[in-house]
């Protein structure tokens, strides 16, 4: 009796930490069947629907990378299937929503934006991929695809929320495609956010500003705070670019000036 209660314990060690190894990849296929649905949902002109299922897969596929550490279960599978995933809903996806809502009335430019967008997500992860651990962790080189993805679904869910039509606004549409999708294979860098400490002290006003944003803000009117958000995020790589080279450009004068 005594010789079989360390094989239990064992057993029930190892069935405890597969499902540890689990919980991340939970959160991961969560993400990716919001992706799926999304797709769905487009093909069904569902397109509101379809936006929003974009957003929670990004909140999703934020836990899962997060759920891994916090649990000490990151594996270089969980990392494989996480960039799967990623690809499905932040780059065919929005590509299909595009492509069903608007670009198809613009006819083969539509689809070649499309398909541009989804090939720069592709190259984007593939990207970082290879790069992650040669690469500045304070800032990402190319706009994130899921920053992306949030940009193409802001647009739809937030012109829906005033009751344009994409196919009224077609060249609108392929321009916000095309920017979001060779935005994201560019050299502009984009703030991660990695380097914020969360266990530092902060202010009690910038306590009071965030809750303020996430829960009087966002639930206001999700699809304008939500739009600009991600809008702002896509246009401040180009700021950080242009402060950087203007800074260069001022060392260079002020070194070939003293010289």
């Amino acid at each position: 009796m005594s010789e079989s209660q360390p094989d239990s314990t064992l057993t029930q060690s190892r069935l405890r930490r597969r499902g540890i190894y689990l919980l991340p990849n939970l959160f991961t296929t969560a993400a990716l069947f919001a992706g799926f649905y999304a797709i769905i949902q487009a093909m069904n002109g569902n397109f509101e629907h379809a936006a929003i299922a974009i957003f929670i897969a990004i909140i999703l596929d934020g836990l899962d990378g997060r759920v891994a550490r916090m649990t000490h279960t990151q594996s270089e599978f969980g990392a494989e299937y996480d960039s799967m995933s990623d690809m499905v809903s932040f780059g065919v996806a929005p590509a299909l929503i595009m492509y069903e809502w608007a670009l198809k009335e613009t006819g083969q430019l539509g689809w070649i934006a499309a398909f541009i967008y989804c090939a720069c997500a592709a190259l984007r992860l593939a990207r970082f991929n290879a790069n992650i651990h040669v690469i500045d962790k304070r800032f990402f080189q190319g706009l994130p695809s899921p920053a992306a993805a949030a940009l193409i679904a802001g647009l739809v869910w937030v012109m829906l929320d005033f009751q344009l039509s994409g196919t009224d606004h077609k060249w609108l549409v392929l321009i916000v495609t095309l920017f979001a999708g060779l935005t994201m294979v560019s050299n502009i860098p984009f703030h991660s956010g990695k380097d914020i400490n969360l266990k530092k002290r902060v202010p009690f006003v910038t306590i009071l500003l965030l809750m303020l944003f996430f829960f009087v803000l966002i639930p206001s009117h999700p699809p304008v705070v939500l739009f600009c958000l991600f809008a702002g995020y896509a246009l401040s790589g180009y700021l950080i670019k242009v402060w950087r080279f203007s800074k260069n450009r001022k060392k260079h004068e002020s070194t070939h000036t003293s010289s």
